[in-house]
């Protein structure tokens, strides 16, 4: 009876493990297959990691250990099956890609689960050890997110194999395409706007083909070469991301672009880039890695930009709204209801009035970036009207929404950053109607992120009539900036999460009123 007992628990604990492992791996694809950043993720949330009713099987287990096998392996069985089938699936933002990498990663894990599984068999029924060999499945399942740790260590070695192997075609493919001018883009924000606009304004006259979403990784832009790249192509714009040094490098090595775009450095991904210095030379790669013959297209207007001095003497050109002495300088901007209009200037030539449906400032830099590489391929100013006229928001970036009854929703809910959030709330206060903030705030900005958080909050409360932040922990900093500033308790409201967040929107809504939801975190930020 007790070695029936003793095949049972093994199933039933396979049965729980089986949750367990599939929200680790979510975890872990949510850190970007990264140990290091799921191990933070991990020290963030211990209380999911470790749930206190994973522990009340420790009682089964001692009535075992006291030698009351049968009752308490079979109290544990149970146990193991009623954690299978009550475990809260938590709502999920983004949902788990079965890539092939992750059902790698699931067999290796199984793998190393199913040995395991045997080994603990084999010390209850053939040593006669139930005690130690319940001990034994606890304790895993106890420690059931480090599991996923072990399988990506294993296959480490797999992936890098199968990713060198897609680099190389990658590679390959674009030395290949001896005509294919290659554009490259990255900054602490703005590149994924400045590349869908610029993508607008070069297809009015040109084949082009762009990196999609946020493929910005070394990884995602392969994806995108071997994928889409074909002959006809003339320009190819990647977007380049970066957490840590050496990443802008890596992509840059793999396309070799001969124009560059910088379009911010800002206080993004401190966590583990540690300071502003490690952030300029990671995202400098991108024009120190220009050929000769190459460009640079950098925001004047940016400190951190014009504080560094890159080795290459690459030829460069400079756009700006505020600064003197640049080579596309946008003035006499105006904000309707309908959006934006400007004048762009082009340092020695000519200067023409565009019209765009695009809010803040901030569009307006991206837009130049798009200019300055469009006349370096031959556009001529006037060309671009059109264009530029009929670009779109990018989703989720300051995007205005059609109005449902009386809320119209500002959309920019794609991650945070301390300049564009300040800019985005600026917007929203621009707004004649009823002004709602909703946030999380920010993250990933290290030492720095409470006082930025701090800032926002008190920028906000000369902006906004009524403030919405979402989760009690992660916006603390938010909480003891509006209080600093004098803002009314009553025109607050601390959400659980988005949901309680936009239930608590729908109340407010008895008259005309704009909404900015600015950021909207990942999945493994939930409290």
């Amino acid at each position: 009876m007790i070695d029936i007992l003793l095949i049972a628990l093994v199933a039933a604990w396979a049965l729980a493990m089986s949750k367990k492992l599939m929200r680790s791996v979510h975890m872990l694809q949510l850190n970007s297959y990264r140990n290091e950043r799921y191990m933070r993720w991990i020290s963030r949330n211990t209380g999911k990691v470790f749930q206190v009713r994973d522990y009340l099987l420790v009682i089964p287990v001692a009535l075992v250990f006291f030698g009351l096998d049968l009752i308490g392996l079979s109290l544990l069985v149970l146990g193991f099956v009623a954690l299978f089938f009550t475990s809260r699936e938590e709502q999920q933002k983004k949902k788990l890609v079965v890539t092939p990498r992750v059902k790698r990663m699931l067999t290796s894990a199984g793998i190393v689960l199913a040995i395991f599984a045997a080994a603990a068999a084999f010390v209850g029924i053939a040593a006669d050890q139930p005690a130690l060999a319940a001990i034994m499945l606890l304790i895993v399942y106890v420690l059931g997110f480090f599991v996923i740790i072990i399988a990506n260590t294993i296959n480490k070695p797999i992936e890098t194999s199968i990713n060198n192997k897609y680099f190389n075609e990658a590679e390959s493919m674009i030395q290949g395409s001896r005509d294919l001018e290659v554009v490259g883009i990255t900054g602490s924000y703005g590149k994924t706007s400045t590349k869908h606009f610029l993508h607008t304004i070069l297809s009015s006259q040109l084949n082009v083909l762009m990196t999609p979403e946020s493929y910005n990784t070394k990884l995602g832009v392969t994806k995108t070469i071997r994928g889409y790249l074909k002959p006809y192509h003339e320009v190819f714009i990647a977007e380049m991301g970066a957490k840590q040094e050496g990443d802008i490098q890596e992509v840059c090595d793999l396309v070799h672009q001969r124009i560059g775009i910088l379009t911010s450095i800002g206080p993004q991904h401190l966590e583990t880039f540690k300071t502003i210095e490690t952030v300029q030379k990671t995202k400098y790669e991108i024009i120190e890695s220009l050929p000769e013959d190459g460009l640079g297209v950098l925001n004047k207007d940016d400190e951190n930009i014009m504080s560094y001095t890159p080795e290459n003497q690459c030829r460069k050109v400079y756009y700006g709204i505020h600064a003197d002495d640049v080579d596309f300088k946008a003035k006499d901007i105006t904000y309707t209801s309908r959006g934006m209009t400007f004048t762009v200037e082009e340092k020695g030539g000519t200067s023409e009035m565009f019209t765009t449906r695009l809010l803040g400032e901030h569009n307006i830099y991206n837009t130049l970036a798009g200019i300055a590489v469009g006349r370096e391929l031959g556009i001529p100013l006037e060309k671009m009207k059109t264009p530029i006229k009929n670009m779109q928001p990018v989703k989720h970036r300051l995007e205005l929404k059609k109005p449902q009854g009386n809320i119209t929703i500002l959309d920019d809910s794609f991650n945070s950053n301390p300049k564009g959030a300040r800019m985005a709330v600026d917007v929203l206060g621009q707004m004649d109607e009823y002004k709602v903030l909703i946030t999380p705030g920010m993250i990933e900005l290290g030492e720095q992120e409470y006082e930025r958080n701090k800032e926002l909050a008190m920028h906000a409360a000369g902006k906004c009539d009524f403030i919405i932040l979402v989760g009690e922990r992660q916006t603390k900093p938010l909480q003891d900036g509006l209080k600093e500033a004098g803002y009314p308790a009553a025109q607050t409201y601390v959400a659980k999460n988005l949901n309680d967040g936009l239930a608590k929107m729908h109340e407010l809504a008895t008259q005309k009123m704009v909404v900015l939801l600015e950021n909207d975190l990942p999945d493994n930020y939930n409290e």
